[in-house]
């Protein structure tokens, strides 16, 4: 298939609202050459990074909107002004080969569409762009509702965030320290002629100056490193394990951070891991299996602790709860195009229900990390207040840097925010619960 075709079917399904990438492109790449599927990927993903501004543009070039059953072709005009605005693909070969793929669709009708349409925006696209520049969605590619959102809760660092979700995020990896100090492994690197840097605020953290095919990194088989974020390596530390601890990882998936716990304290009593879906565990249990570690993997609603829970209380809770993963926008763009305004306050909802049903699992004096790959505060500090407010066994701790580095992010009134770090670190939530009481059913505390 061209990679063409296969990347506007799979953005066909996104802004159809059936599916996201991570479930629609990987159908479409077994249906590509091998030499062709880091073309598609990148029309995929770039078109859904670019898509408030292709969209736009491509608004002001038609003569009137698309049906809802022509969201293929569509697909197909974002992914052609795609290639003559943003990549290295000659406008010829970019607007023959986009509009030859019409009759793929069984659409014929489509190609003259699709050729005037590419034609006229190599011709005045450029113009057209600077003129709807004055539009905040047009300049920094995002949807309105999440531009106003992040101008809102950021007003000095809005555009700068917005920035860091347009590029390319960097490679980083996490040094596994059963195999490897950070340093032996950055020797490791360099003498396979790779350059690297070690990251600011994980102690395992090495930023790749370029990214590279995982398995041709030393040790990557061996479980020697993993790719993780720096802002998701945070959490592991933050915990403040010591050896018998029971852990709780709730909302595990894809199991990074359960196998990081499993790495910074090889002596916990164990790490009890649950995600909603069995599917999403199968993932986990490979993750875990490279780097020679267990845990206990329950599929199952967080919430509903009288199904899974066995009455043993954890001393640690990692709650990663689901968010609306602004933060990580620049790894998964199409959440542009999938999340709607309204998803917060729902998500904020689940948020609050995960912890109230989560506390009474944890041992008093026992900690609980909320983390969230967020950066809209109804999701992070808000969620964190209205369950102090309401929770009087809990208490708050401060969260202090690691290896002399002051912390990482900006204080909140609850927690520290990390924001998308051009070259850095993903947008990023945490705070840190104790329980320093356990609560009775009237709402008082209970010490013990």
């Amino acid at each position: 298939m061209n990679p063409r075709l296969a990347a506007a079917k799979a953005l066909a399904a996104v802004l159809s609202g059936k599916a996201s990438l991570n479930s629609s492109l990987p159908t479409q790449l077994d249906k590509v050459e091998v030499r062709d599927r880091g073309l598609t990927q990148d029309l995929a993903f770039g078109t859904a990074r670019w898509q408030p501004r292709l969209s736009a543009l491509a608004a002001k070039l038609l003569q009137k909107p698309f049906k809802a059953a022509d969201a293929d072709v569509e697909a197909l005009l974002l992914v052609g002004l795609y290639q003559l605005f943003y990549s290295r693909i000659p406008a010829h070969a970019a607007i023959g080969e986009t509009v030859g793929c019409a009759d793929k669709l069984k659409k014929p009708w489509a190609k003259g569409l699709l050729n005037a349409v590419l034609r006229n925006a190599q011709r005045d696209g450029e113009a057209l762009l600077i003129e709807l520049e004055h539009d905040p969605v047009v300049r920094t590619a995002h949807p309105r509702w999440l531009q106003k959102a992040l101008k809102a809760a950021w007003p000095e660092q809005w555009e700068a965030i917005c920035a860091a979700n347009n590029a390319h995020p960097p490679m980083i990896l996490r040094v596994n320290r059963r195999h490897n100090r950070r340093d032996q492994y950055l020797e490791l690197l360099d003498t396979a002629g790779l350059q690297a840097s070690a990251c600011t605020f994980s102690q395992d953290g090495i930023v790749l100056a370029e990214p590279c095919d995982v398995r041709s990194l030393p040790g990557f088989a061996e479980g020697w490193i993993s790719v993780q974020d720096e802002a998701a390596q945070l959490a592991a530390d933050l915990l403040e394990l010591a050896p018998g601890q029971r852990v709780l990882d709730a909302c595990c998936a894809p199991g990074g951070k359960t196998c990081h716990l499993l790495e910074v304290q090889p002596q916990l009593d164990g790490v009890v891991a649950v995600d909603l879906e069995a599917k999403r565990l199968v993932r986990v249990r490979e993750n875990l299996d490279r780097l020679g570690l267990d845990a206990e993997l329950i599929a199952a609603d967080a919430r509903e602790t009288a199904q899974w829970w066995d009455g043993k209380p954890f001393q640690r809770i990692l709650l990663d709860a689901p968010c609306s993963a602004t933060g990580v926008i620049r790894r998964h763009p199409d959440i542009k195009l999938t999340r709607q305004a309204d998803d917060i306050a729902a998500l904020a909802a689940l948020q609050g229900e995960l912890l109230d049903a989560l506390w009474p699992t944890l041992q008093v004096g026992g900690m609980l990390v909320y983390a969230t790959c967020s950066t809209l505060p109804t999701e992070n500090t808000d969620v964190i207040e209205a369950f102090l407010a309401r929770t009087s066994g809990a208490r708050e701790l401060d969260i202090a840097g690691q290896a002399g580095q002051p912390p990482a992010g900006i204080k909140q009134a609850h927690g520290r925010q990390l924001l998308a770090q051009q070259g850095g670190h993903d947008g990023f939530y945490y705070a840190k619960l104790i329980k320093i009481a356990d609560q009775d059913r009237g709402g008082a505390g209970v010490s013990a």
